[in-house]
């Protein structure tokens, strides 16, 4: 029934995934190593020419330095890239080659495939909607085409349920993939197991025993040491089928790493699809306490626009050499919600279409779109310049701005830091900001003027914007904008909110290291 199921020897593809984890991490190391090896080098066994020798090496890093501002992109990446290899030429020339390069990202194994292909009747149906859009909030049917262009469509006959806690998601998404029969996609960054995977695991089992199609796909380097591989072989020996996003092991003598599948999406039979910030894992639902009160945040979709999640997936697994038992079309939606009101729109992104970010185009439209109220929730804040400027001149504008963060960081204590360098500006021009006191606040969303929202995988920061693979839905005028509203005014009641003062008694030290993690923001 099923076929071409790879087998994976356990322990020694374990170990391997752990060495070649360890020696690619190692080479950032020995970079900088590198570069004191050879002053000294220079110093001792050259000591006549090594300026000459030096001086060399700064015109190579400089020539790079200069081709690298040339290049279209991220002027944050640009900058942090010009900055290294202008301090320290042979690190930074490294580095960049093994790295920073525009080759890089092609060579993660993913192939070129097409895109999966689209009805005709979806999208004219999509154009239609479109225009009705744009007759009803002409900002955001703006907004539409833009991610229409790019080939994401606008789904009407759709139905959207919010979760505001990872239990209930959870709940949810166990009680629809016990009634799949038919398939079930699912792709997420980190499957750990726990509690919750025991249960999943039993359900996924026992629904590929009974003939249904299974997919998951995971990023294999965010579940080195949270997923083993006598859970991977468990799976593949019920009968489903399992791909590692850029497997660790293949890439010993190289750093791609540094590229991830960050997305978040399960798809159960074409009928019900989620996205939303929450992982696989018992923190998210509060089985073990991590960070205080880890809150999450998922919508469920129903009807038409699952289709959006559904291609979504099928593109990726064809991209890491996956094929399906069935033609595309097998795994359309069964069925749309006629009484439904209001559009939704699934969309993705990822580095292989850099410098174009639909995402951050995203985020910056809805910014400059908000009239009343723009409420934000992200763990993390590292963003360009023109993001920045723009929540100060919406704040200044008028606009009611405020950004939900967490009360209590989780494990990377420096990207906090770094998020604390662009408070100061945003607090003096009128931007809200609370912290989120019980705990770790992971959810990723954006409400405006109650009338749009996105949930999604998507942070606010260079990562999110330029390095991994993404996904989230945009929600117009649907009843589930008003639900996560309801929510963000209770993550407020438990929020305080985070002040100027607050912001200027950091101490000098404090500021002084924020400053300089800052510059390495896009390794952070």
């Amino acid at each position: 029934m099923h076929k071409n199921i790879p087998h994976i020897p356990p322990v020694e593809e374990r170990v391997e995934r752990k060495i070649s984890a360890f020696t690619s991490i190692s080479m950032c190391a020995l970079t900088v190593i590198a570069q004191i090896a050879t002053s000294i080098l220079i110093s001792f066994l050259l000591a006549e020419y090594s300026s000459l020798v030096y001086a060399l090496l700064l015109i190579a890093g400089a020539a790079v330095a200069i081709w690298v501002y040339q290049r279209p992109g991220s002027p944050t990446y640009k900058l942090v890239w010009m900055c290294l290899l202008l301090a320290m030429p042979v690190s930074g020339i490294i580095l960049f080659c093994l790295w920073g390069g525009a080759h890089q990202v092609k060579q993660l194994s993913l192939q070129t495939v097409p895109p999966i292909p689209c009805g005709e009747s979806q999208r004219l149906s999509s154009e239609i909607d479109l225009g009705r859009l744009r007759r009803q909030s002409p900002a955001w049917g703006r907004l539409a085409a833009y991610l229409e262009k790019r080939g994401f469509l606008l789904y009407r006959n759709t139905d959207a349920v919010y979760f505001k806690e990872g239990a209930e998601f959870f709940e949810d998404l166990i009680q629809h993939l016990e009634k799949a029969e038919i398939y079930i996609f699912l792709e997420y960054y980190i499957l750990a197991e726990g509690q919750l995977w025991d249960r999943i695991f039993a359900i996924l089992k026992e629904r590929a025993a009974a003939g249904v199609e299974i997919h998951i796909t995971f990023d294999d380097f965010g579940n080195l040491t949270r997923f083993s591989d006598e859970t991977l072989q468990n799976l593949q020996n019920a009968g489903i089928e399992v791909k590692a996003f850029n497997p660790v092991h293949r890439y010993v003598n190289r750093i791609y790493f540094n590229y991830r599948d960050h997305r978040k999406i399960a798809v159960i039979d074409g009928q019900f699809a989620y996205t939303g910030g929450i992982n696989i894992a018992d923190e998210y639902a509060n089985l073990i306490v991590r960070f205080g009160h880890w809150k999450d945040t998922a919508v469920r979709i129903e009807g038409a626009g699952v289709w959006g999640f559904a291609t979504q997936f099928m593109q990726m697994w064809k991209m890491m050499g996956g094929s399906f038992h069935n033609e595309d079309d097998y795994y359309r939606p069964r069925h749309e919600v006629e009484s439904a009101r209001g559009w939704c729109q699934p969309f993705t992104d990822g580095p292989l279409n850099n410098p174009d970010n639909p995402i951050e185009e995203i985020y910056l439209q809805l910014i400059a779109s908000a009239q009343k109220m723009l409420y934000l929730t992200t763990p993390y804040y590292a963003v360009e310049e023109s993001m920045q400027k723009a929540l100060c001149i919406a704040a200044d504008a008028g606009v009611d701005v405020r950004i939900f963060i967490p009360g209590i960081p989780d494990h990377h204590k420096f990207t906090y830091m770094v998020a604390e360098t662009y408070w100061g500006e945003l607090l003096s021009h009128g931007v809200k900001i609370y912290k989120y006191t019980p705990g770790f606040l992971h959810a990723k969303s954006v409400m405006a003027d109650r009338e749009v929202a996105l949930v999604g995988s998507t942070n606010m920061d260079y990562r999110t914007f330029q390095l991994h693979y993404e996904c989230g839905v945009l929600l117009y005028h649907m009843p589930v904008v008003e639900e996560l509203l309801e929510d963000l005014d209770g993550i407020l009641a438990e929020s305080r909110p985070y002040t100027l003062e607050d912001w200027n008694q950091r101490s000098w030290f404090r500021k002084m290291c924020a400053s300089v993690f800052r510059l390495g923001s896009i390794w952070l």
